[in-house]
C-alpha cells in the first residue's frame, strides 16, 4: 500500500503497454479524487461502483458514472451487494436506524460504518483488477475516515494486500493504493482542486440525494474542508452550516 504524497511527472512511456488500475468510485468526493489522482498517475481506468441498499444510491450511482465519464474510463462496472443492506446495522442502510448529525469530536464508531464494508469492496475490485490485468486498486479512505471506520486504517489496507498477494495468481501483482490515507478531507479538497475535479458532480450526503443535508457527518467533513480552503462547496445544501471556528 502507498500513501505518499502525489506526484504530477507521471507521463508514461508510449513505447510501452500502459498500467491500469480500478478504483472504487462511490460518486463521493474523495473516490473521485482518487480517481483523479490515479489518472494523474498515469494509469488506465476501471471504475467499479457498488450499489448495496444505502440510502442515497440512486445520486451516488448518477454522480458515478457521470465521473467515468469525464475521466473516459476503460470501463465502468456497476455491482448490487444487497447482502450488506440485508445483513444491516448500519444507519446507512437501514431504515430504522437514524442517520445521527455530524459529531466531529467523537471517538466512538458511529452508526453509519456498513460492517466490513471495505474488505466486500476491495475483494470485488482486486477480482475485476486481476481479470482486466490491472496493477492496481484506487481507495479514497483517508485520515478523518479511519478515526471512525475499522476498515479505513493504513493497518487494514496493508494486511489486506497481504490477502492479494496470497490469494491471487503467482504472476498476478496487484497494489492496494490508498493516496490519501494519512491525509484529511481538507488537504484532499486541496489536492482535487489542484486536479480540476467536478465537485459538483460529487456525492456526499448520508441522508439526502437532492439537496445535501449539511448536518450529518458526511456533510459536515465535505462543508469543512472546503470552507478550510476558502472556497465554496458547488453542491446544493439544505443547511450550510460552518465548520471552521471564527
Amino acid at each position: 500500500m502507498t500513501s505518499d504524497s502525489p506526484t504530477t511527472d507521471t507521463g508514461t512511456d508510449p513505447t510501452t503497454d500502459s498500467k491500469r488500475a480500478v478504483v472504487l468510485l462511490s460518486g463521493g468526493m474523495d473516490s473521485a479524487t482518487a480517481a483523479y489522482e490515479a489518472r494523474e498517475r498515469g494509469y488506465d481506468l476501471y471504475a467499479l461502483h457498488t450499489s448495496y441498499g444505502q440510502r442515497t444510491e440512486t445520486r451516488e450511482l448518477d454522480c458515478a458514472k457521470r465521473l467515468a465519464d469525464d475521466l473516459e474510463m476503460n470501463d465502468f462496472l456497476q455491482v448490487e451487494t444487497g447482502h450488506l443492506s440485508a445483513i444491516g446495522d448500519s444507519s446507512l442502510t437501514d431504515d430504522e436506524l437514524a442517520v445521527a448529525d455530524a459529531d466531529m469530536d467523537g471517538d466512538e464508531i458511529p452508526t453509519s460504518y456498513v460492517p466490513f464494508r471495505n474488505a466486500n469492496l476491495l475483494a470485488m475490485a482486486v477480482s475485476y483488477a486481476e481479470a482486466n490485468d490491472c496493477e492496481a486498486v484506487f481507495i479514497g479512505a483517508h485520515s478523518e475516515d479511519f478515526s471512525g471506520y475499522p476498515d479505513c486504517r493504513p493497518e487494514f489496507f496493508e494486511a489486506f494486500e497481504t490477502v492479494v498477494d496470497v490469494g491471487t495468481k503467482p504472476e498476478t501483482d496487484i497494489s492496494i493504493e490508498a493516496p490519501f490515507v494519512e491525509w484529511s478531507k481538507t488537504d484532499i479538497a486541496a489536492r482535487g482542486t489542484e486536479l480540476g475535479v467536478p465537485y459538483e458532480h460529487t456525492w456526499s450526503c448520508y441522508r439526502d440525494d437532492q439537496p445535501a443535508c449539511g448536518t450529518c457527518d458526511a456533510c459536515a467533513y465535505r462543508l469543512q474542508a472546503f470552507q478550510r480552503n476558502d472556497r465554496r462547496d458547488p453542491i446544493e445544501y439544505a443547511e450550510r452550516p460552518s465548520y471552521i471556528e471564527e
